[in-house]
């Protein structure tokens, strides 16, 4: 049950509402994220798709919802919160209903990458809708509460996901979250009046955004494309862009990102790198794990999703929890201690093979629910409480878009890692060893990575407030 907003800072029913659109949209697009993996050896096989292809699908809407973040967290300061989260919720319902009609693997790629700008819509402005409307001393607890609503959707989309994949096919699932959809829109423009948009009497940075935008995709297509000379190029593009981006930003008056946020606060800073490296540690790991079990383990959806279930249940559990101890402690120890759970399942994941029991699987998901429960929930205070009202979206946006890119650089990863051992050859039996090996490369890296991102979110010194 959510709990009752403080009625000492405004208007208790206008409160109730946007905590509950708040909750909702952080359950949709998770929910999504979630029921998408399970459903990728079905959309192979009817497409014929390769690895390197097929991440693809999950690559595309992570691109545009990662690379449209800022820009509309910007905007949506700028022309106002509700405005951006009903067009975010109308655009990615129209994408959803473009996916579960796709004909080829084009349409289905191109329809992935517009349902990622209406995501990208609603992750830049919920968070910071919410902390619009609480109490300074209520936000871990909401927040916590948010986040077991993201948690929930990623426990229910493995679920739900395997469940109508089964019985109906993989595009029944891109129609799931469309009652829902339809709630959230009467919800807004019923019970949630008056707008919020502290930065309206500033102008928009075209500029900078599009400046902004091309080093981005450079930069995360330089990524993808590593193995390959072309790649070098976007690489060196991408980082060359993003120097002149931070170099204009910090010469406009009113830019599309504060860059005096990054250069001049270290829990945001910090808060937002050890997000961006939790992220790429940690997003492959339920696409990896579905092509395992049902392509090397021959489960079924159903059976697959119940078996990812055990990550995100925990998540969602623990997150109210861990919300108000933040509210407590520090939030860089609560979150560093979080990131170590995580860590700890991704070594144990290293040593998955053909044969792993089901149980060892399960207990490794959850030390890493778990972990991340404990490490989100407290990061997302620290990153919110660090800010000044009027950048709320800027800091709702610039947190989502660490998230974005983290997930976005764990696919580029592996399908790095797809591209080097596997080439073009499908998953099946007889590329079985080929698999193991960038499982196991795959579990490394990201072990790898996490213990970095522990040392990124001690660094951000204490929290005030």
């Amino acid at each position: 049950m959510i709990p009752e907003p403080d009625s000492s800072t405004g208007s208790s029913p206008l409160r109730r509402a946007v905590i509950w659109v708040s909750v909702f949209t952080s359950f949709i697009t998770p929910f999504m994220a979630a029921s998408v993996p399970i459903a990728m050896p079905s959309i192979a096989r009817r497409f014929s798709l390769n690895a390197v292809t097929l991440s693809w699908v999950a690559t595309a809407y992570l691109l545009t919802s990662a690379v449209f973040l800022l820009p509309f967290g910007r905007l949506s300061d700028l022309i106002g919160r509700k405005k951006m989260m009903t067009a975010g919720i109308i655009l990615f319902s129209l994408a959803s209903i473009l996916i579960s009609v796709s004909m080829n693997p084009t349409w289905l790629i191109a329809s992935r990458a517009l349902q990622g700008m209406g995501g990208s819509m609603i992750f830049s402005t919920s968070m910071a809708l919410l902390i619009s409307v609480i109490s300074p001393g209520e936000r871990g607890r909401l927040i916590g509460f948010t986040t077991a609503s993201v948690y929930m959707g990623l426990s229910l989309g493995p679920l739900i996901g395997g469940f109508f994949t089964q019985l109906w096919g993989w595009r029944s699932i891109f129609l799931v979250p469309m009652p829902l959809s339809i709630l959230l829109l009467f919800l807004i423009f019923r019970n949630i009046k008056g707008e919020w948009a502290e930065a309206r009497e500033e102008r928009f940075d075209f500029m900078g955004t599009m400046v902004y935008i091309c080093a981005f995709i450079s930069l995360m297509l330089g990524v993808t494309f590593l193995s390959h000379w072309f790649g070098l190029v976007l690489l060196g593009v991408g980082a060359t862009g993003l120097t002149v981006f931070f170099v204009f930003e910090s010469n406009t008056r009113f830019p599309v990102f504060q860059v005096r946020l990054l250069a001049n606060n270290r829990v945001f800073a910090f808060s937002n790198l050890a997000a961006l490296i939790n992220y790429t540690a940690t997003f492959a790991i339920q696409f990896l794990l579905s092509l395992y079990l049902q392509s090397i383990r021959g489960f079924s959806p159903q059976r697959t999703g119940l078996i990812l279930l055990a990550q995100p249940l925990l998540q969602a559990f623990f997150s109210p929890l861990a919300g108000s101890v933040s509210d407590r402690w520090q939030p860089r120890l609560v979150a560093s201690l979080g990131m170590g759970g995580c860590a700890a399942g991704l070594f144990l994941f290293s040593f998955l093979s053909e044969r792993t029991p089901v149980a060892l699987i399960i207990t490794n998901l959850a030390f890493l629910g778990i972990g991340f429960a404990f490490f989100s929930s407290p990061n997302t205070s620290a990153v919110m409480g660090a800010v000044e009202k009027k950048f709320l979206g800027q800091a709702s946006a610039t947190l989502s878009t660490m998230r974005m890119s983290g997930q976005m650089l764990s696919m580029a990863c592996l399908t790095l890692l797809f591209s080097l051992f596997m080439k073009r050859a499908e998953i099946g039996p007889k590329t079985v060893s080929l698999f193991m090996s960038v499982s196991r490369s795959a579990f490394l890296l990201f072990f790898s990575l996490c213990c970095l991102g522990v040392a990124a979110s001690l660094a951000r010194g204490k929290t005030e407030g």
